[in-house]
């Protein structure tokens, strides 16, 4: 497909989901948006961890929110980005949300097919002299939190000695990006181009990626790179208080990923049901507890507080919060992970709308890049009778009201992880116009929703 071709196709997707706003809108001064992604976050993930984490009757952060609605997600081919792809990941999904354009799977802010650098609203944001930040518990590199700063074809090109590789076990997470290479004239692995970035502060985990030397460099690591672009690099959650609040901070709290909060009692997880004399052998119900590993790690509150401290209340500012880990327990049958993940979203919604009551010029957003294996299921089915039973892995979880919950991961047979499936997804919002949003859309109406407000724009969706 040509470019001027890809441009049409581009320009008909953003001019069939959003219209102008009427000509009396005008962005608020010091307009902000903070923009909240539980990456894996369906209603099955909300459903599961409302039950365990205030029962069936209560009513988490997220259900008081004024606005809901549905959004569908956009994912194209490779091959052909004119087709569309039914079920996407997290790099396509927040490259959607970052820019307004479709991309295929594995894409960072680049586009299918001619793999063109696509402008992001935190880029625009940065050159209309807004402050930003993105705030993540999984590494900093990883696909949804460098959607809005990177832009390069694969992501798993994180860091320099990624960008060209061979995995012979899963060939679909081998890399080719030789053509992004600094020394071809690129912009680098996704960890140099943070590195090189203007963006005012970046919390979550990656230290290994900025740890490691420089495309065709070996005596200055991405780190070092990082604090010569001016970043105050932070290792630790004590770091946080004792950092300048007028400079620019990069937080690398974990060598990878930050630990989920919660995992089941000594680690359980989802697990086959067996069957003895043709008749299905429940897994034992287990309870969820605090992860031993999750000590001394900043909470996803904790980074967020610490963001919007530095971001202030005087300057309008783009500010992008990810609970990763929702999917990543999803993927790995590990339920009590991602219940843990959506209890830390939601203590960080209540931070966000906290934040919103002092600064009524502030739109919150609440939303998710897909959606994930986990569903809710009978924890003892009426056919086991008939001794039948659920496919896949399923976990019995006790939850405090007494009762078992059932939840099920079948989305294949495969002994390494869960696919994503292709759902609506939710989007909540409070702040600002948010009741002018129509009740469906597409994911990509998050970009022109975020955009439009903050006067980067004159999109919005349903007008």
């Amino acid at each position: 497909m040509t470019k001027q071709l890809l441009a049409a196709v581009a320009l008909a997707v953003i001019a069939g989901c959003a219209a102008q706003t009427a000509g009396n809108e005008r962005p608020l001064p010091n307009a902000k948006v903070i923009l909240i992604i539980g990456d894996g976050m369906d209603d099955q993930q909300i459903a599961i961890a409302r039950n365990y984490l205030v029962g069936m009757n209560g009513r988490l952060v997220l259900d008081g929110m004024p606005e809901r609605v549905s959004a569908q997600v956009l994912t194209v081919r490779e091959d052909n980005p004119a087709i569309p792809n039914y079920v996407g990941d997290s790099a396509s999904g927040a490259t959607a949300m970052a820019t307004g354009v479709p991309v295929a799977e594995g894409r960072i802010g680049t586009s299918a097919g001619t793999d063109r650098d696509l402008p992001t609203v935190m880029e625009m944001a940065i050159a209309a002299g807004l402050r930003t930040g993105i705030v993540t518990t999984s590494r900093i590199t990883d696909a949804s939190p460098s959607s809005f700063i990177a832009h390069i074809s694969n992501r798993y090109c994180q860091a320099p000695e990624d960008m060209v590789k061979v995995d012979e076990m899963f060939p679909q997470d081998s890399t080719d990006c030789s053509a992004d290479y600094k020394s071809n004239g690129g912009l680098g692995s996704i960890a140099e181009q943070i590195a090189d970035s203007k963006i005012d502060l970046i919390f979550g985990g990656g230290s290994s990626d900025f740890d490691a030397f420089i495309d065709g460099v070996d005596s200055m690591t991405v780190g070092q790179t990082a604090s010569a672009n001016g970043f105050t690099i932070l290792r630790s959650p004590e770091e946080i208080e004792e950092a300048p609040s007028n400079g620019r901070l990069m937080g690398l709290f974990a060598s990878g990923h930050l630990p989920e909060k919660l995992q089941g009692v000594d680690g359980q997880k989802a697990e086959f049901i067996e069957h003895v004399d043709g008749k299905p052998v429940w897994p034992e119900p287990f309870e969820c507890e605090i992860n031993p590993s999750f000590e001394g790690v900043p909470t996803l509150a904790e980074m967020t507080s610490a963001a919007l401290e530095v971001l202030g209340d005087k300057q309008g500012f783009m500010l992008v919060v990810e609970s990763a880990s929702i999917d990543k327990a999803s993927h790995y049958w590990r339920p009590c992970g991602h219940i843990g993940e959506m209890a830390q979203l939601d203590e960080t919604v209540q931070l966000a709308l906290d934040y919103a009551a002092r600064n009524p010029e502030t739109l919150v957003l609440v939303t998710a890049d897909h959606g994930s294996s986990a569903q809710m299921a009978p924890e003892m089915t009426e056919l086991s009778l008939q001794n039948a039973a659920p496919p896949g892995r399923f976990a019995r979880i006790r939850t405090p009201e007494g009762a078992i919950m059932g939840v099920s991961y079948a989305t294949n047979d495969s002994p390494y992880w869960e696919d994503h499936t292709g759902v609506h997804v939710p989007l909540y919002l409070s702040g600002p116009r948010a009741n002018d949003v129509p009740q469906f859309l597409n994911q990509t109406d998050v970009f022109h929703i975020a955009a439009t407000h903050l006067g980067l724009s004159d999109s919005w969706p349903g007008q």
